[in-house]
């Protein structure tokens, strides 16, 4: 195999506040519960269906975890941008093992980026900015538009 990506792209509504945590080295982290849906008229009676899916998003990123905390709540519109990780873990009271998968924002290519909001009609860009700038590339929001071409 040449390569390979692990990218996911979702558009969705949060169905609950973030719920944000302490991890054990005091940095914290936040989890996102975010339904996408998808609709279709059904050919036999003319019905209209839907089904929605929920996605499991954890955020590392301490800059965005404040952003999450202070502007994203239950019903936000969002456009999220991370990788797929399956997590596996015993489980106390069984003891089989379970997994679970998720959508993990870290890192330079992950981003977040709020497309409503009860309180806040505007787009507003949550990209790591942190992880942008270690690895030494540029943010394009924050150059002049008044270059010439």
């Amino acid at each position: 195999m040449a390569g390979s990506l692990n990218k996911v792209l979702l558009i969705g509504r949060l169905g609950a506040d973030p719920e944000i945590k302490q991890m054990v080295n005091s940095k914290s982290v936040a989890r996102l519960s975010l339904a996408t849906s998808q609709t279709w008229k059904d050919k036999n009676s003319g019905e209209k269906k839907e089904k929605t899916e929920w996605h499991r998003i954890v955020v590392f990123n301490e800059g965005l975890v404040n952003v999450i905390r202070q502007y994203i709540k239950k019903g936000t519109q969002l456009y999220v941008e991370g990788q797929l990780t399956t997590r596996k873990w015993k489980d106390e009271q069984t003891g089989q093992d379970k997994y679970s998968t998720e959508v993990v924002v870290q890192g330079y290519n992950s981003s977040i980026t709020i497309l409503s909001s009860s309180n806040q009609n505007k787009s507003t860009n949550l990209e790591n900015k942190t992880n942008l700038e270690e690895s030494n590339q540029i943010n394009q929001d924050t150059l002049d538009d008044d270059i010439p071409f």
